[in-house]
């Protein structure tokens, strides 16, 4: 089972270096090749969460989890190249892209309730065992699936992901203050 999780793992992290570093060059073959990337929206709760869904469902599942301020579209070249081989989902978070953005008075916007908008979105989905690609907001979001469910887990792909706050450095300051204490105040602050 390790092995085969190494494995996996490793040819999953080749094709995200081959796909990231042939970018330019894999987008003609790859639309000659006619990879089909579906967009598509599911009800998880009370949010809505729009995804791109491109590959096989039959093969490994990858779920690529993106940052702040972007959403899946960060994606959008390296899902056909992953389609080739792998079943590639890529949802954009709760406020992000065109998920929709619940009212802060009746939605907590902290990473672990945007892990649980995800983990219902993979139960939505029926994602039994996925990867999960990771990218600074995603990291936090992603990790915690992990932690809830390990067995689903089958790599975790990280790219400029914190595992911890401290990894945030002072500029951050500004927002964890308003993090704390979300006033009209702190909140004018951040607009510089």
């Amino acid at each position: 089972m390790e092995s085969n999780f190494l494995a996996h793992g490793t040819n999953l992290l080749a094709g995200l270096i081959l796909g990231i570093a042939s970018m330019t060059t894999q987008a003609t073959t790859i639309q000659e090749n006619s990879v089909t990337v579906k967009y598509q929206k599911v009800q998880v709760n009370d949010v809505k969460v729009f995804y791109r869904e491109a590959g096989d469902p039959k093969n490994p599942t990858v779920l690529l989890l993106h940052g702040f301020p972007t959403s899946s579209f960060m994606y959008r070249n390296l899902i056909p190249v992953l389609a080739t081989k792998y079943h590639v989902v890529a949802p954009d978070l709760p406020g992000f892209g065109f998920t929709e953005a619940p009212d802060r008075a009746h939605f907590d916007y902290k990473f672990a309730n945007l892990a649980k908008v995800m983990d219902g979105f993979t139960q939505a989905l029926g994602l039994k065992k996925y990867a999960v690609q990771v990218f600074d907001y995603g990291a936090p979001v992603g990790l915690r699936l992990a932690l809830l469910h390990p067995e689903r887990v089958t790599a975790i792909i990280t790219q400029n992901g914190n595992a911890y706050e401290e990894g945030l450095g002072d500029a951050w300051d500004p927002i964890k203050k308003y993090w704390k204490e979300p006033s009209n105040q702190n909140r004018e602050a951040l607009r510089q």
